[in-house]
């Protein structure tokens, strides 16, 4: 097994320059879940894109924003920055997966009728170029292919400022009942 002193690299002292930091502000989870309860999918989106319901601590945590909202289709948009950067330099493929799974699973909630709700089952994403900060705002793009009482299928698209796609991602959606005493 080979140690740093024994690899050949010589230690250098860091120069990492200052440290960053970023203030999240969220709001109860619960309470906005309990909004959606009363609603129709698409009326609970478009009102959480109008700001009449806060947005779920995920899209404050990541810079998710609703841009478009049409049933069985939704766009989103994101601003990748410093904060959300891997080891290697690049874009961490987590946030382009979690921005291909929501708005999959939002352009299903568009579809759902009062006491319906979902869940996703499967996600399955193709990275197709690397996201950096100087990509640019990403616009993803979900469309619902097939809706379904029990399981809806969508697919995402996702592309960097320039309009180069840069992953694409199919998924399913199981769709529940919430029981009358949850709304």
């Amino acid at each position: 097994m080979s140690t740093r002193a024994d690899s050949g690299i010589t230690p250098v002292a860091p120069s990492w320059g200052p440290a960053a930091s970023r203030t999240v502000t969220w709001y109860d989870p619960q309470a906005t879940a309990r909004l959606g309860m009363q609603l129709r999918g698409i009326d609970f989106l478009a009102a959480m894109q109008r700001g009449e319901v806060p947005p779920p601590p995920i899209a404050s945590l990541l810079d998710f924003t609703i841009r478009e909202l049409e049933v069985g289709r939704v766009v989103f948009e994101c601003t990748p920055g410093q904060s959300h950067y891997n080891p290697i330099g690049m874009v961490h493929g987590g946030l382009v997966c979690t921005l291909a799974d929501t708005v999959i699973g939002c352009a299903v909630h568009t579809t759902l009728d009062l006491g319906l709700t979902y869940t996703s089952i499967d996600l399955n994403v193709s990275y197709l170029r690397p996201v950096t900060g100087s990509s640019g705002v990403l616009r993803a793009t979900g469309r619902v292919t097939k809706p379904g009482r029990r399981v809806a299928f969508a697919t995402a698209e996702i592309v960097d400022g320039s309009g180069k796609v840069v992953a694409t991602a199919t998924g399913s959606c199981l769709v529940m009942e919430v029981p009358p005493a949850d709304r």
